[in-house]
């Protein structure tokens, strides 16, 4: 497997703190040239070299994976191989030099990339019946909590307030907030059939209705939501504060989701759940059982365990349907999802839809090599009526091969020997044998001959990638004190 480097986030932590390499060497106590070297990877980090970079930055120790640096690597990729900008093949080292030197200007790039196609399917005919044009918020709101690392310690706080008054077990949480709606909001909650809807909260009547098609842990997360939305508005304007969304669709947006994460912060306690989640090494089967809530709502607040000086294993969420269309996507892992198109159909993702409620493991290792545990399973929601196909999807997570020990779902597996090869898209990736590749790479030349029939869809050139070149004459290294060595992960 590659070895991890760490060069390009210690220098964008350094220039984010407004240090110079000489300031940042002198408080690590290495010479300026040696720690040149570190930023353009040259040489590796020691263990307590590595510690004492987290204390000088003030950054928690998974802040150096480089998962931000990647992911805007991704996203540069992705834009730069567009056909339509018309561009030749942008060498990967010239990627990575941009999103390295230049990480303001590559997020700008990102959100014109992003603008522009917004236009160019507005253009052909993105409209309503009614011929009204429509922008849809959810890239501008995924982003929104991209950017935050899915975690808001506001809203956790007065969580864990609202959780201390309510002083309720577990499985005793959804009477416990029902009489809390009643008690301090006069809201009595009514179980019953609703048209076209999951929850409606008639204010004028007092009442909060209930689909009787909602299973019994639905119902506590529509309660939970009902009670943060009365008790935690404070919370989320102050989570919502310089987010400067677009328009007021993307607003709405952004405020329900920070209610859906103050709802599960609620029905899931920080600290009670990290614990648990420790103890049951992140059973998601069992650590729904024990808080009286779904597979999904359990899956999405592991990843939302982010809390300086308490943090949990680093995991990227995802929601798919079996169109493939994300409807959630988070990264705290570093994984890099496609932004603009779909994903590899290698991955365990799809592969979940074919075994329904079946918990699928997959090792995926992407073409630099970082290598994630990946755990998926199909959820289906109750049909409105019988005849309606009822909405199923599968909701995935994963994280760093180096933290697969902490999970159960890696036992009996041979981590290396298990890894399967997958890519970020097939528009986006190099592998030329893969039997399930559904596009031409756009990087690369098709190869066309008529008497030749090969195993892969499309034949093509192949082109190695050049390496990303060092500072140019770096200057000799002082020996540090210590022989440097790769830490363990």
């Amino acid at each position: 497997m590659a070895r991890p480097l760490i060069g390009r986030t210690v220098r964008r932590l350094r220039s984010e703190r407004g240090l110079t390499q000489q300031g940042l060497a002198v408080r690590l106590g290495i010479s300026a040239s040696y720690l040149n070297l570190i930023e353009h990877d040259q040489r590796a980090v020691t263990a307590s070299l590595l510690i004492k970079l987290t204390e000088v930055l003030g950054v928690e120790l998974a802040a150096l994976s480089g998962s931000a640096e990647r992911q805007l690597e991704s996203g540069l990729r992705e834009v730069l191989s567009d056909p339509m900008l018309g561009l030749e093949e942008v060498p990967e080292a010239e990627v990575a030099t941009l999103a390295a030197s230049a990480p303001n200007a590559s997020r700008a790039m990102l959100a014109l990339y992003r603008a522009w196609r917004v236009a160019r399917e507005d253009s052909s005919g993105l409209a309503l019946p009614t011929g009204r044009r429509i922008l849809l918020p959810n890239e501008e709101t995924r982003d929104f909590f991209h950017d935050r690392a899915n975690h808001f310690p506001a809203i956790e706080a007065a969580a864990e307030a609202i959780g201390r008054d309510l002083a309720a077990r577990p499985a005793e949480m959804n009477h416990a907030i029902a009489e809390r709606l009643r008690r301090a909001h006069g809201l009595a909650v009514q179980v019953g059939p609703l048209d076209g809807a999951m929850r409606r909260h008639d204010a004028a009547a007092r009442v909060l209705y209930l689909s009787e098609s909602l299973p019994r842990e639905s119902r506590g997360f529509q309660m939970a939501f009902t009670l943060m939305l009365l008790e935690a508005r404070d919370a989320v304007d102050a989570a919502l504060a310089g987010a400067e969304p677009s328009t007021p669709e993307a607003a709405q947006m952004m405020r329900i989701g920070l209610l859906n994460y103050a709802a599960a912060a609620l029905l899931m306690p920080y600290a009670p759940y990290l614990a648990a989640a420790r103890d049951l090494r992140h059973d998601i089967e069992a650590l729904a059982a024990r808080f009286g809530v779904s597979f999904e709502q359990a899956a999405q607040r592991l990843s939302t365990l982010q809390r300086d000086g308490a943090r949990g294993v680093p995991f990227f969420f995802l929601r798919v349907d079996p169109a493939g269309n994300v409807g959630k996507r988070f990264s705290a892992a570093g994984f890099p999802f496609a932004r603009f198109g779909g994903s590899c159909p290698r991955w365990v993702v799809h592969e979940a839809f074919g075994t329904p409620g079946r918990i699928r493991v997959q090792v995926a290792r992407l073409p630099d090599g970082a290598t994630f545990l990946t755990v998926a399973r199909s959820v289906q929601s109750p049909a409105a009526h019988w005849g309606e196909p009822p909405p199923v999807h599968v909701v995935a997570m994963g994280c760093d091969i180096s933290r697969a020990p902490d999970l159960v779902y890696a036992d009996g597996l041979e981590l290396d020997a298990a890894a399967v090869g997958i890519g970020l898209s097939c528009r986006l990736c190099d592998r030329a044998e893969c039997r399930s590749r559904a596009f031409p790479p756009l990087e690369h030349r098709l190869v066309l001959d008529p008497a030749v029939e090969g195993a892969a869809p499309y034949r093509f050139e192949t082109v190695a990638r050049a390496p990303v070149s060092p500072a140019p004459n770096p200057p000799a290294p002082s020996p540090p004190r210590t022989s440097p060595t790769t830490p363990r992960r």
